[in-house]
Parts: structure tokens; sequence; C-alpha cells
């Protein structure tokens, strides 16, 4: 697929003003040149075109916002001098598996004040004697060469630094999620549990006098009922009382009514 076909599908409907991020790689290059690539790219950061049989740099468009350039495994032998023109705030390049081979082509790359890290892996250059000293004194500003710093500690990987980026954001947006201080849910908990050490005596409190007014209730009912029990045997012994009573009358009435009839001697 020709590189303008290619733009074309990567845009997705979207305007090229619109666009941070372009991989083009593995289309063709007709006449080993950038096509279909212009101004109108404005907001472009990220540009890819891995082997894509580039040769030349000189149709590449003014890209200021372009921070990360991938050309590896083309053709390019030369004339990048380019790059400071038209994206001078690239930090980061990858020129590996092209055909650079001395100093003096990388030597154009001092205009890029803020590259930060340089690949030339697989290029003839690295075949230099003293290739890594050479070239970090040739270009002062950047920190890591295929993939290493001078002290041969490793790169981070591309991800990683954006990710430092939002470090801060993210950090501030975790401790908004994650809520108060230790301390305060500390505090929380302890009041919760003096909450919950308050209910529960107040539950045995509660218990307590429940089982008291019971045994006061009971009592009070068994002296009812022996009250109510002597209050019964009471009646009952004045009711015999009352018949003895009426027994001892009827008894002299009868003594009486029998004299009345016998005859007077």
């Amino acid at each position: 697929m020709e590189m303008k076909k290619k733009i074309n599908l990567e845009l997705r409907n979207r305007a090229p003003e619109e666009v941070t991020e372009l991989v083009l790689d593995n289309c063709l290059c007709v006449n080993g040149e950038i096509e279909g690539l212009n101004d109108t790219f404005k907001e472009l950061e990220f540009l890819s075109m891995a082997n894509v049989e580039l040769s030349s740099l000189a149709r590449l468009p003014s890209l200021n916002k372009l921070r990360k350039l991938e050309l590896s495994d083309n053709i390019i032998s030369g004339g990048l001098e380019v790059l400071a023109e038209k994206c001078p705030n690239l930090t980061y390049l990858n020129l590996s598996g092209n055909k650079i081979k001395d100093l003096s082509t990388v030597e154009a790359l001092q205009n890029l004040k803020n590259l930060k890290s340089l690949d030339l892996f697989n290029c003839e250059i690295t075949n230099l004697e003293d290739y890594r000293e050479s070239i970090f004194e040739l270009l002062q500003q950047i920190t890591y060469l295929d993939g290493f710093d001078q002290e041969d500690n490793e790169a981070p990987d591309s991800e990683e630094e954006d990710d430092e980026d939002g470090d801060e954001d993210d950090e501030e947006e975790e401790e908004n999620e994650a809520g108060p201080p230790e301390g305060y849910e500390e505090e929380e908990e302890e009041e919760e549990d003096e909450d919950e050490d308050e209910d529960e005596d107040e539950d045995e409190a509660g218990s307590e006098l429940g089982e008291g007014e019971e045994e006061v209730g009971l009592s009070y009912l068994m002296k009812e009922e022996i009250q109510d029990e002597e209050d019964d045997d009471d009646y009952v012994e004045e009711g015999e009382e009352e018949e003895e009573e009426d027994i001892v009358i009827f008894y002299i009435l009868y003594v009486s009514y029998t004299l009345k009839k016998e005859p007077i001697m």
C-alpha cells in the first residue's frame, strides 16, 4: 500500500489537525520520498514510518509539536539537517537500520536541542572505534544512545515516560478516591466501637431491668393468689358460723313449739 493511501486509511474519518499519533509502518514510499503528509497535521506528536523504503526527508512537513519520530529500517543516508528545521522539539529519534556511516552525518542533529534519545543500532556508524564515546561527545544534549546512557543504564520504555508525566495527576486522583486520612478513619472506628459498647450496656441494663420486672410481677401475682385464697377461707368460715346459728335457732323454736303442745300436768 502506498503511503498516501495508508495516511487516508489511518485518518479514520478524522481531520488531519485532530491526529496526534500516526503509524505508517510497512507502506511504500514512491521514489523514497514522503507523500500525503503535510502541514495540516499540526497536532502530531508521534510519527512512525518504519520500513517504508524511505531515503529522503526533504518532503517532511513542519511538525512543531512532534516529539517522537520512528524512521527505523529505511535507506536514509543523510539529509538529517531537515529534522532541526521541521521538527525542532524532537526528544526521541530512531534511525536504526539505516545507511548512516559516519559522524559528519550525525553532526546535523546538534541543532535538535531537546533531543534526549537517539537510536543508531544496526547502522554502519556503530562499527566505528569509540563509537559511543564519540556520539556522546558530539551530541551532548542526548541522554540515551541505542537504549543506554553513558553508564550503561537502560532507558525507560516510552510508555513509562508517558506514565511519569501523569504520575502527579494520578497520585492526586488516588488521594481523592482514597477518602479521609488514616487517623480520621481510626477516630471514626473508635467512636463506632464506643457507640456499640454503649448500646451493649443499655441492652444489658434493659435485660436486667426486664428480669427484675418479671420477678416483681411474679411475686405480686403470687401474693394476690395467696390473698384470694385467704379471703375464700374467711368466707367459708363465716358461712359455717351462720349455718350453726340457724340450726341453734331452729332447735330452740322446735323445743318451744313442742312444749306448747304437751298438756299441763
